[in-house]
């Protein structure tokens, strides 16, 4: 006679599958990226952070951009930076000179703040220039158009 498992005594034991998706998990993980990408991006930022003049025709200057690329800045209080550190106008020129050595692109990009003395400016250009800079860029940002669109 063929008995059955339930006729025997044991139990069958139905398997509890649970079709929902934990997304805890997956939520701890993203909370987890954003707090590190909020704390990296501020460090990705190239240089000392100016409020540049704006202009409605700049001239796109990709290679400021790069790694390799030379940034002096002018801060509104006439400070000097060459990237994130900040000189004197001799100690500029001398750092210039050890960067454009051994480089063959000898082009510097020159970033002021838009409230910056002029005179501070001028400083820095011709001691860019004095250190035998063959090209000189001036960084500014483009004004926003805004939409003339009129609603009657």
């Amino acid at each position: 006679m063929a008995m059955s498992a339930d006729s025997m005594g044991g139990k069958r034991e139905k398997s509890n599958v649970v079709a929902d998706i934990n997304v805890t998990p997956m939520v701890d993980i993203m909370l987890v990226l954003l707090i590190i990408f909020m704390v990296i991006t501020p460090m990705l930022q190239k240089g000392v952070s100016v409020d540049m003049a704006k202009t409605e025709n700049p001239r796109e200057m990709r290679e400021a951009d790069q790694d390799d690329a030379i940034v002096v800045a002018v801060t509104r209080d006439g400070r000097i930076y060459l990237e994130s550190a900040q000189l004197n106008a001799e100690r500029l020129l001398e750092q210039i000179q050890d960067l454009l050595a051994d480089k063959v692109d000898k082009t510097v990009y020159v970033k002021s703040d838009r409230r910056a003395k002029y005179g501070s400016v001028v400083e820095v250009v011709d001691t860019v220039r004095s250190a035998g800079v063959e090209s000189l860029g001036l960084l500014t940002d483009k004004t926003e158009k805004k939409s003339s669109l009129s609603v009657q």
